[in-house]
């Protein structure tokens, strides 16, 4: 496989010899962004990581205290020649109710008042076929759960085909003081991005980004699939609050399928950038 962090200097080369304009060299700008990969291409550990590299798992997250880095006693292995490009990947062989994590401190850049980033990964599955019952959250980022302080895409359970969705909420005390059930706040559904008709399929790699920016003030996500748009929910004002010791990349929450390249970026990239990783062409 190629990687991400060497692949974001291809082609300046050829851009200069175009005589193409500095501001069109976004793969350098890339690269000083990029703060956090994980490729598998070789080892459950991050090939970049400004903080601990591991991958760690425990039996649940309320257990995560206990964590040891690697993947005994979880259905989830790294899988040599399953990636994108002919190298490895993480394969999660059956519903995964265990906690398969990174830790989040100094790998996310994190401001609870004004944080803004890009969250970048690759599936390989095909929902409605290889999910089981209930939900499905691909990728978290918390330190607590899906509602408070929470940065998350899943899979929903009852819809058909299942819908992909991305939610992003701030600290429950501030946007859900009395803790409702989601189906009886009004106020979940209208964080929501939702892609009704996803294009995942067994065999085909998607590439999922979320552009997150000024969260923690008047804040916003937007949620890309395959380098295009599926909308944005703003207007997000509650305060994010994270223990960093706790915080965590959480990869497979129910997962079924095949995950590749996880990346953070410490900035909110552009539509343009999301468009260059999602074709490959840094």
């Amino acid at each position: 496989m190629r990687n991400l962090s060497n692949a974001l200097f291809a082609g300046i080369g050829v851009w200069l010899a175009a005589g193409l304009p500095p501001a069109n060299l976004m793969a350098a700008d890339l690269k000083t962004d990029l703060v956090f990969h994980a490729d598998f291409d070789s080892s459950l550990d991050a090939r970049i990581a400004k903080g601990d590299k591991r991958l760690y798992s425990a039996s649940s997250y309320k257990e995560q205290a206990a964590a040891k880095p690697g993947l005994d006693g979880t259905g989830v292995e790294l899988a040599p020649g399953a990636g994108r490009n002919g190298s490895g990947a993480l394969r999660f062989r059956t519903k995964n109710t265990k906690a398969v994590f990174f830790r989040a401190e100094d790998n996310v850049p994190f401001d609870g008042a004004n944080w803004s980033g890009t969250l970048s990964f690759w599936l390989n599955l095909s929902p409605d076929q290889d999910l089981e019952p209930g939900f499905c959250d691909p990728i978290q980022l918390t330190d607590k759960a899906y509602n408070d302080s929470a940065i998350w895409v899943d899979f929903t359970k009852d819809d058909k085909p299942r819908h992909f969705r991305l939610g992003v909420f701030g600290a429950l005390q501030s946007w859900n003081p009395e803790n409702l059930a989601p189906d009886k706040n009004p106020a979940f559904d209208k964080r929501l991005v939702v892609v009704k008709q996803p294009p995942f399929e067994r065999g085909k790699w998607t590439h999922v980004a979320v552009v997150y920016k000024g969260l923690g003030g008047n804040g916003s996500a937007t949620l890309y699939v395959n380098g295009v748009s599926q909308g944005t929910t703003g207007g997000i004002r509650e305060p994010f609050a994270w223990d960093k010791s706790l915080a965590a990349i959480r990869l497979g929450v129910n997962y079924v399928g095949l995950m590749d390249d996880v990346a953070v970026f410490r900035r909110a990239l552009s539509a343009g950038e999301v468009k260059r990783i999602a074709g490959g062409k840094f």
